[in-house]
């Protein structure tokens, strides 16, 4: 089976809709598709570990229930997730399966419906006790062995006698649980198993390591032992001794299913005099009749013995550096790639986005254009601005000349008739085109003068012929009809207090050149433009 299943997307949905991300993430993380799981789904995991308003035990208790799946591919991915979040969560994580009382309870498990059903269940099974083991010896040392401090002023190096004497069987127990994996080459052939493995030498590296640094520790101290503490220290040393020779068997699988060479240590045993020095002085404490080297010698051969474990040690930490470097340098590269994604879609967005003139071009070219309006009614041209803020205090004031009212008006002229007296008409005028105010010449407006420039507004709005005092006239009212000329009529020069009353006329037929004359009143005949 590839890719995801039904069963995968419907339980992804679910946990959407019950808006749990973590339990989302952990079913993305152990789908049914025959690979490891997801970098992305670990990161995020991981990510979770280290919040602290995160529910662990949810987190754990999620991991639990796909174990339970009737596929291997599932549970074996949910245990390489267990994995992952161990060596690279948060501590608390593994502190909460460390106080669990049971982890994983898959000694029985078995799929037979699926392809490889049976090989990788065998394989389930051994890995999962690995898993137990590891949360076990956390929960009795408190301390993870593949994460302690290493080096002459390390841990294991430091310890005391007592203390290492009890600490050294749990490091062997766990990698006895690590080494009983047993994968030949020929069996890892796909991405979940493959993903298993490399966990697996990771802890390898790191736990020899521990674990030849508290064997260096040991031999450096047992010739001044007690007996039953030199007893303790033989049963261990020769134990140690066995688990190397597996350790390299395992090293051997790493190097032929392709793992760098360089990330693979050399192991390097200690002489085999060393181990009949060792059991010399036991017999010797016990009383028992053996030919014991001299002081020189077991001095000499302790000293060969330390040397050789030591470039073991040097090259298993070298080794786990190398790793260590490896891991932060794709994790720095993976970074700076997801980086560079996401400044290269946010600049697409941005071109997408913005316009193609921006939007103090914009700005000034809707000011511009407004200025040319104007000047288009003003008849004038204007220079180009050299600023870019505009004068409004000033442009305000030389703009108002420029103003074009809605109707123009024209003044009323007179006209004479037929009995050589003037008459008083409304001079229509019929506009073709729109009008155009003839540019003032007269005075400056003030452009820091409200009031005098409106007033040489006012006085720039000409009547008639030459602008001059006008007079005020009181015109008759509306619905009189007076009619003026005649042999008696005679015009009289207004003033401001003179009314409108002409002599009365003899009644006389009236030529077809006169015409009644229209009631006036003061007010301007206005033509639309």
């Amino acid at each position: 089976m590839s890719g995801q299943s039904i069963t995968d997307r419907i339980a992804a949905a679910q946990h959407s809709m019950t808006g749990s991300a973590i339990s989302k993430a952990v079913c993305k993380a152990t789908t049914h598709e025959v690979s490891g799981p997801k970098k992305k789904h670990l990161d995020y995991l991981i990510h979770c570990t280290n919040e602290m308003n995160v529910n662990v035990p949810q987190l754990a208790d999620s991991l639990f229930e796909r174990t339970t799946n009737s596929s291997w591919v599932v549970v074996f991915k949910a245990l390489i997730t267990t994995h992952h979040l161990m060596m690279y969560g948060n501590e608390r994580f593994i502190q909460y399966l460390a106080s669990r009382n049971t982890l994983f309870n898959l000694n029985n498990f078995l799929d037979k419906g699926a392809l490889q059903g049976y090989d990788m269940s065998t394989f389930i099974r051994r890995y999962s006790r690995y898993l137990n083991e590891k949360a076990l010896s956390y929960r009795l040392v408190a301390v993870d062995f593949t994460k302690m401090k290493r080096g002459i002023d390390g841990v294991m190096r430091t310890m005391n006698t007592e203390k290492l004497i009890k600490t050294l069987p749990i490091i062997q127990n766990q990698l006895d649980a690590l080494l009983d994996f047993q994968a030949n080459p020929n069996e890892l052939t796909n991405g979940v198993i493959n993903a298993a493995f490399m966990l697996l030498f990771k802890d390898s590296i790191r736990l020899f390591a521990a674990y030849n640094e508290g064997v260096i520790n040991l031999l450096e101290k047992y010739f001044d032992m007690k007996k039953n503490q030199c007893k303790d220290a033989l049963d261990i040393y020769k134990k140690f001794l066995y688990r190397m020779s597996k350790l390299s068997e395992f090293l051997k699988v790493a190097e032929q299913v392709g793992i760098d060479q360089g990330d693979i240590p050399d192991l390097t045993q200690a002489p085999s005099s060393l181990l009949e020095a060792l059991e010399q002085h036991l017999a010797s404490l016990e009383g028992k009749k053996t030919k014991e080297l001299s002081a020189d010698n077991r001095a000499n051969t302790l000293s060969n013995a330390v040397s050789s474990l030591s470039n073991t040690g040097m090259s298993f930490s070298f080794s786990s550096s190398r790793m260590d470097e490896k891991e932060k340098q794709q994790a720095l590269e993976e970074e700076q790639a997801r980086l560079q994604a996401l400044k290269n879609q946010h600049l697409k967005e941005i071109s997408m986005q913005t316009p193609s003139t921006s939007p103090s071009t914009q700005s000034m070219g809707s000011v511009n254009n407004h200025t040319a309006g104007m000047d288009l009614f003003t008849n004038t041209t204007s220079p180009p601005s050299t600023n870019s803020m505009p004068n409004l205090t000033s442009d305000l004031f030389d703009l108002q000349p420029a103003f074009i009212p809605a109707v123009h008006c024209t003044p009323i002229s007179t006209v004479s008739n037929a009995w050589g007296g003037d008459l008083l008409k409304p001079a229509v005028t019929v506009h073709s085109q729109a009008p155009v105010m003839p540019p003032h010449t007269a005075s400056k407006l003030l452009a820091n003068d409200l009031d005098s420039s409106l007033a040489n507004l006012v006085g720039n709005l000409h009547f008639g012929g030459t602008p001059g005092k006008k007079s005020d006239m009181l015109w008759t009212q509306p619905g009189e009809r007076k009619l003026t000329g005649g042999t008696n009529w005679q015009s009289k020069t207004m003033s401001s207090t003179t009314a409108w009353s002409p002599a009365p006329l003899p009644p006389a037929a009236m030529p077809p050149a006169a015409m009644p004359v229209p009631h006036l009143v003061r007010t301007h005949t206005c033509t639309h433009t």
